[in-house]
């Protein structure tokens, strides 16, 4: 399955049973489901199982191999683009909270799978666990059994375009994960001048941010994939790195599904639970100073403490010197 349709109406049935899994955020959050979605594709092999999310990640959800149709869903204030009565099975992934089982709901499935909450049987709602393990531990327990390291993502088959380089992630959805650009900068500077080939990401948006950093870093432009790049071939930059340096982020979540060596710098969020899996991946971070606030403009406390010195001896540890 090399890519998903978009299409403007719901697909049609076609004589197979229909499962919805809801999950209407992010690349980061599509990755760390990825577990159970595998989990729902072992057990439910006769469905046509459908993602609900937002349209841009229709290329990474095709390369999970679980999922056969994304159904587009921009958040929650708009109810599901699917017939009521059609599905059969209906699984949150988004959370626990009214919102998301209120458009569940509404589409009548047959049968729901989430957290205990009124008129759901389910497991309750633990804070301050791995959301790997969250939604691992959400299917198992309606019998579906999932594994929370079961994480990885297919290959694009156009792989990457720079092969074995060092990808710097520079940018962040929001203020407080982003890490200055002077010490990405001298990172970079010190990284290329051992004779590594670096390569800068980023959004379209964060394109401008990622040519400041490669102009400090005395690089080319052309040094800058930021806005470049089509997300499987985003995906396909990451799954070749030599290592990636990255805020926790969607490119640090995809570096975790492709083994990729990684350094991650975590702010707002806790590594404990949004942290990388087992292997290749060192987490670099100041809990004692996190001020935990995603959504502010300016870089947290415990992503500021983090200091160049930090990021080259991690890199130096996963072998990048």
């Amino acid at each position: 399955m090399d890519s998903l349709a978009l299409p403007a109406a719901p697909p049609q049935p076609d004589g197979r049973p229909e499962l919805l899994a809801l999950r209407a955020l992010k690349l980061g959050d599509l990755l760390v489901a990825l577990p159970a979605l595998r989990g729902l594709r072992r057990s439910f092999p006769e469905h046509r199982i459908y993602y609900a999310a937002q349209s841009w990640l229709a290329p990474i959800v095709a390369l999970t191999d679980s999922v056969d149709d994304l159904l587009p869903t921009h958040g929650l204030d708009d109810p599901l683009p699917i017939e009521t009565g059609r599905v059969d099975v209906a699984v949150n992934l988004h959370g626990s909270g009214g919102e998301s089982r209120q458009r569940l709901e509404e589409i009548r499935p047959a049968r729901r799978i989430g957290h205990r909450s009124p008129g759901w049987d389910g497991p309750e709602w633990r804070h301050g666990i791995h959301e790997r393990q969250r939604w691992a531990d959400l299917v198992s327990w309606h019998g579906i059994p999932a594994d929370p390291l079961d994480c990885r993502l297919r290959i694009p088959d156009a792989g990457s375009r720079t092969p074995g380089a060092v990808v710097l992630h520079v940018g962040a959805a929001y203020g407080s994960r982003l890490w200055p650009v002077e010490r990405f900068a001298e990172v970079a500077r010190v990284l290329a001048g051992a004779g590594h080939e670096v390569v800068f990401t980023g959004s379209t948006k964060e394109r401008p941010r990622a040519l400041a950093v490669a102009d400090a870093a005395g690089l080319p432009a052309q040094s800058v994939a930021a806005g470049e790049l089509a997300l499987d071939a985003f995906a396909g930059l990451i799954s070749g790195a030599s290592l990636v340096i990255s805020a926790d982020t969607g490119a640090a979540h995809l570096a975790s599904a492709y083994a990729r060596p990684s350094v991650v710098l975590f702010g707002p969020a806790p590594a404990a639970e949004w942290g990388p899996p087992p292997g290749p991946h060192l987490v670099l971070t100041d809990e004692s100073v996190r001020r935990g606030e995603t959504f502010s403009e300016d870089p947290d406390p415990a992503i500021l403490a983090v200091t160049v010195e930090d990021v080259l001896a991690a890199a130096a540890r996963l072998g990048i010197d």
